[in-house]
C-alpha cells in the first residue's frame, strides 16, 4: 500500500508563495545542472493549432533531491471566450528509487508561475548591479506582476516604468504594485521610453517580433528575457543580443527556442560560440558581470529541474503541514 498526495491550486497557494525560500531552491537547481549529473530530457511540445492551444511536458532528475517531477502545462489561449483561464496544468512527482507516485499537484500552473518568477530573482541576483532603482517592465500580465514581486525580494527597487500593448493593462498593473509593492510606478508610452533609464529590465509578453532593440541598450542595463519560451517568440532583437554579454538557463534549450534562437537564424552571432548557463556563473565556472557598465541579458526559457525543484520544495511542505487528501493505492509485486 502506498500513499499518494493530491492536492490543488489554493492549497499550493497557501504553502508555497513566491519568498526567499522558493527564490534559493530554484538557485539551487540553476547550480545542480552545472556541477551535478542531471538527467533532462528535451522538451515534448504538442501543439493544437485549430484550438489555438499548447502542450509543454518537463521532467528532470537532480541526484541532490529524493524524487523528480513530470509537469504538463498547457496554454488555450481561446479559452477565455469560454469563461476558462488560458493556462492550466499540473504536476506529478514520483520517487527517483522506486518510481512510484508520491504527489499529484493539481496547481493549474501557480507552481510554474512561481519557479518562473523566482528564476528572473536568481538571474538580478547574479547579473544585475547592486544598485537597481529603476526597473522597467515590459508587459502586464501575471508573470509582469510575479517577476517584480520576486525581484524586490533581491534588489532595492524605487522606480518602475511598465509598458504594455493594452495601456489599460498597464494602469492596472501600475495601481497594483504601488499599493501592494509600494514603489512608484508609471507607465511608459514605448519600450524605449521603458527603458531609457532603466538599471534592470524584465521581459514577459509572447511577442512574436523583437520589443527590444540594441539601441534600447546602456552601460550597466541587465536585461532578464522570460517571454520567449517557444520557436515563434521573440522579445530581443538578435542585434541587441550580439551586442551584450549573453548568459541562459540551458544553451541547448535556447539555440532552439528563446531569444538565442533567433539570433543564430540571423547570423550575428557564431553558432560556434561558447555562452554561459546561469548556473555555471553560480557555480563560479563561468563569468556574468564583471563591471558596473556591462550590459548583461539572461534568456530563460523554462526547465525541467526547476519544476523538479519547485515541486519538491512543495511536497515537503505538504508532509509538514500534513496537507491535501491522501489517496490509498494497493500496490501488487
Amino acid at each position: 500500500m502506498t500513499s499518494i498526495s493530491i492536492l490543488g491550486e489554493a492549497q499550493l497557494r497557501e504553502l508555497v508563495p513566491l519568498d526567499l525560500a522558493a527564490i534559493d531552491q530554484v538557485e539551487a537547481a540553476f547550480l545542480a545542472l552545472a556541477t551535478e549529473a542531471v538527467a533532462m530530457p528535451p522538451i515534448l511540445r504538442l501543439d493544437l493549432p485549430e484550438q489555438h492551444g499548447e502542450v509543454d511536458v518537463k521532467t528532470a532528475y537532480l541526484p541532490r533531491f529524493d524524487g523528480f517531477a513530470i509537469k504538463v502545462s498547457t496554454g488555450f489561449f481561446n479559452n477565455p471566450a469560454l469563461g476558462l483561464p488560458s493556462l492550466n496544468g499540473l504536476m506529478l512527482v514520483l520517487s527517483a528509487k522506486t518510481g512510484l507516485t508520491e504527489a499529484v499537484l493539481l496547481d493549474n500552473g501557480y507552481l510554474t508561475a512561481v519557479r518562473t518568477a523566482a528564476a528572473g530573482a536568481v538571474a538580478a541576483r547574479w547579473l544585475a548591479k547592486h544598485d537597481t532603482p529603476h526597473v522597467a517592465v515590459i508587459g502586464a500580465g501575471e508573470q509582469a506582476r510575479l517577476q517584480l514581486q520576486a525581484l524586490t525580494l533581491v534588489r532595492r527597487v524605487e522606480r518602475v516604468s511598465v509598458w504594455a500593448r493594452n495601456r489599460a493593462s498597464a494602469e492596472r498593473f501600475a495601481t497594483e504594485m504601488t499599493a501592494t509593492l509600494g514603489v512608484r510606478c508609471e507607465i511608459a508610452r514605448n519600450v524605449h521610453h521603458a527603458l531609457v533609464e532603466a538599471d534592470l529590465a524584465i521581459t514577459t509578453t509572447p511577442s512574436r517580433t523583437p520589443l527590444i532593440e540594441a539601441a534600447d541598450l546602456h552601460p550597466g542595463l541587465h536585461i532578464t528575457a522570460m517571454g520567449s519560451d517557444a520557436e515563434h517568440k521573440n522579445e530581443i532583437a538578435p542585434a541587441a543580443l550580439a551586442a551584450a554579454r549573453y548568459i541562459c538557463d540551458r544553451v541547448q534549450q535556447t539555440r532552439v527556442l528563446g531569444e538565442l534562437h533567433h539570433a543564430l537564424e540571423a547570423g550575428v552571432v557564431s553558432a560556434q560560440t561558447v555562452f554561459a548557463e546561469l548556473g555555471q556563473v553560480i557555480a563560479g565556472r563561468a563569468v556574468g558581470r564583471t563591471h558596473a557598465s556591462d550590459v548583461t541579458i539572461c534568456d530563460l526559457t523554462g526547465t525541467g529541474a526547476q519544476d523538479t525543484a519547485i515541486a519538491t520544495l512543495a511536497l515537503a511542505r505538504v508532509r509538514e503541514a500534513g496537507a491535501g487528501t491522501i489517496f490509498r493505492n494497493e500496490v501488487k509485486c
